[in-house]
């Protein structure tokens, strides 16, 4: 479909001003589909200002316009999976109003344009794969997709645990103690965490600009995590959070269980199970109705079985897509 009809231009990233867009954006998309989420512009500030070798705005964010507004973006990141691939991720967003005009027919394209140039300019050794991902409302995203080439590769949950229910009491396995986090460990967690999920299906931008990123989102609350001690060696933890924004935009009072991880030579004692208990308890304790989380519905650890257990239910589904770059 030619865009040039409706005035469509596209741009670089200009500013900190087109992160207000972006979230107004992504918003309204959510809205429009049903889909139970919310983007924070405050949030994605922090991931703007830092950033890595995977991700840079000036690089990675195109904006369309018409007539002088915003009425979609572009944005690309990539990363070294588990998997073996280097994944070149593509994602935007256009207004409903604004969509069956070919803009995000014209934006993936733009997309996998640049992550070809991205591409020519590095070596790996890995296959070389785009990838993208939809919530399973998408249905305009979904369609899009599979009409350019795209395979789903992988399936996710998001799941809600009613926090009027029940909420077993579980001891800690002897010798393991749950400490207050300090800035002190912020970046051991960080390693630990990441660790933990290199036995997981993606991948993960564990630079120091992305510690820092984390660090500088207005909802970093330590003081919510819990994190499981063997000594001087982090065994496990949970990194909790609420999003007050979020909240108040879906009319819900519900915290996250942003990650759930145990390392390799910890696992199968429990601690995932008793940090979950205790993880639903303090976020009840702020007052909270509902634990939400996201899993890997392939979890090789058994991930899916443990948060059923833990009396959670699937709320969402979603989907990673790829095809070869």
């Amino acid at each position: 479909m030619d865009t040039t009809r409706i005035g469509l231009t596209t741009r670089p990233y200009a500013g900190e001003q087109d992160v207000q867009a972006m979230a107004e954006i992504i918003n309204t998309e959510l809205k429009a589909d049903g889909v139970p989420g919310h983007e924070s512009a405050a949030e994605m500030l922090a991931w703007v200002r830092n950033p890595s070798e995977s991700f840079a705005a000036a690089r990675d964010l195109d904006f369309a316009e018409i007539g002088g507004r915003v009425v979609a973006f572009a944005e690309r990141n990539w990363v070294d999976t588990t998997d073996g691939k280097r994944e070149y991720r593509v994602n935007g967003a256009v207004l409903p109003e604004w969509r069956r005009h070919g803009i995000g027919q014209a934006l993936l394209e733009l997309n996998e344009h640049r992550a070809h140039d991205l591409a020519a300019s590095q070596e790996t050794g890995n296959e070389r794969v785009t990838g993208s991902w939809s919530n399973d409302r998408q249905a305009g995203r979904i369609a899009l997709l599979r009409a350019n080439g795209y395979q789903p590769v992988r399936w996710f949950f998001d799941m809600v645990r009613d926090l009027s229910e029940p909420i077993p009491e579980v001891p800690l396995p002897d010798g393991i103690e749950v400490r207050p986090v300090t800035m002190d460990n912020i970046r051991q967690i960080w390693k630990a965490d990441s660790e933990a999920f290199k036995d997981h299906w993606g991948g993960f931008d564990s630079s120091d600009a992305h510690l820092k990123a984390w660090t500088e989102n207005p909802n970093f609350d330590p003081t919510m995590w819990l994190i499981a001690w063997d000594g001087d060696e982090i065994a496990a933890g949970v990194t909790n959070g609420i999003s007050p924004e979020e909240n108040e935009a879906l009319g819900v009072k519900r915290g996250w269980l942003h990650t759930v991880f145990t390392r390799r030579q910890w696992r199968k004692r429990g601690l995932a199970n008793a940090l979950i208990a205790r993880s639903l308890v303090l976020i009840k304790e702020r007052g909270m109705d509902f634990g939400v989380l996201g899993v890997d519905a392939d979890n090789p650890t058994g991930a899916l079985g443990l948060y059923e257990r833990n009396g959670f239910k699937v709320l969402e589904r979603s989907t990673a897509w790829r095809k070869p770059l």
